[in-house]
C-alpha cells in the first residue's frame, strides 16, 4: 500500500510538530532547571500547556466544528459531535521532567466514538508514527508490522507501573511476577504512547496497564490495530478508552498475556 498520508493525517502530522519545535527547545532548558532548588515542575507544566494550545489552535483551524478531548483542558464540545480530537501534549511529563529523552505527543481522532486515526510523535529522534483505519501504520513513511514472535520465552514486554497514590500495587507485582517468569524480559519505560507505538513496531511484542486515560491510548489503539497488532481490556473486554485498562500485543501473543495477567491478577484479589 502507498504510505502516502490522507489530508487527515497531514493535518495531525503538521499540528505534532509544530507543537513539538517549542517542547524540545523547552526539554532543552529543563536540564538547566535541574539544579535549582524550585526545580523544574512548574516549568514543565507550562511547556505542557503550551504545547496543547499549539495543537488546539492547528486543529481547530484546520478542522472547525470538531470537538476536543484534552489532558490540561478537558472537553471542549464541537458542533461536530461525530468527530473529537484526543490529544495528549506531553506523554511522559515525568521523564520529561527529569530529563530522560522519552516523551511523545499523542493526537487521535475519534469518529463516532472509536479511534479512527492516530499520530504519535517522539521529537527527539524524529520518530512519527501514524495510522488511519484500514489505511496501515507507518512510521517515517516506512510500513509497521508487529513482531512474529509467537513464544513467551522470546517475547519483550512493556507495562506502567503504579506509583504514589495507586491502590492496585499488590495486584501489578503479581502480574509482573508472573510474566517476568516466562518471558525474555519486561521493560518500563514511562509513556503509554510509545510502548504502543512500540508495539506497533515490533520493538516490544506486548504491554500492559490500567489506570490510563483516553488521551494516553487513542492514537496507539489504532496504529497497533493497523499494524496487525490486537488491543483489548485486560479482561478481554472492547472498553479501554472508558476503563482505562489495556493488554496490546501481537497477534500470537495477545491471548496467552492475557490469561496470565487475568489468572495472576486473581491472586490477590
Amino acid at each position: 500500500m502507498a504510505n502516502r498520508r490522507s489530508a487527515l493525517l497531514n493535518v495531525m502530522v503538521a499540528a505534532a510538530q509544530k507543537a513539538a519545535r517549542k517542547l524540545v527547545r523547552d526539554f532543552g532548558e529543563v536540564e538547566n532547571l535541574q539544579v535549582s532548588r524550585k526545580g523544574p515542575a512548574d516549568f514543565v507544566s507550562a511547556a505542557d500547556k503550551t504545547a496543547e494550545q499549539t495543537l488546539y489552535r492547528e486543529l481547530a483551524k484546520a478542522r472547525p466544528g470538531y470537538s476536543f478531548l484534552m489532558e490540561e483542558s478537558g472537553a471542549i464540545e464541537g458542533k461536530d459531535s461525530s468527530n473529537c480530537w484526543v490529544i495528549d501534549p506531553l506523554d511522559g511529563t515525568t521523564n520529561f521532567l527529569h530529563g530522560l529523552p522519552h516523551f511523545a505527543i499523542s493526537i487521535a481522532l475519534e469518529r463516532d466514538g472509536e479511534p479512527f486515526a492516530g499520530v504519535i510523535y517522539e521529537p527527539v529522534h524524529d520518530e512519527m508514527f501514524w495510522a488511519e483505519k484500514g489505511q496501515g501504520a507507518f512510521l517515517n513513511g516506512n510500513r509497521l508490522r508487529v513482531s512474529g514472535r509467537a513464544n513467551m520465552d522470546e517475547a519483550l514486554f512493556a507495562t506502567g507501573i503504579p506509583f504514589k497514590g495507586a491502590r492496585d500495587h499488590p495486584q501489578f507485582l503479581s502480574q509482573l511476577e508472573a510474566v517476568m517468569a516466562v518471558s525474555a524480559g519486561v521493560r518500563r519505560f514511562g509513556s503509554a504512547a510509545l510502548d504502543l507505538a512500540y508495539i506497533a513496531a515490533g520493538r516490544f511484542d506486548g504491554f500492559w496497564e490500567t489506570g490510563l486515560s483516553p488521551w494516553d491510548l487513542g492514537a496507539g489503539i489504532v496504529i497497533v490495530r493497523e499494524a496487525g497488532g490486537f488491543v483489548s481490556e485486560i479482561n478481554g473486554g472492547p472498553k479501554m478508552m472508558e476503563s482505562g485498562s489495556i493488554l496490546a500485543a501481537n497477534d500470537k501473543l495477545h491471548g496467552a498475556l492475557g490469561k496470565i495477567l487475568r489468572e495472576s491478577a486473581k491472586k490477590t484479589s
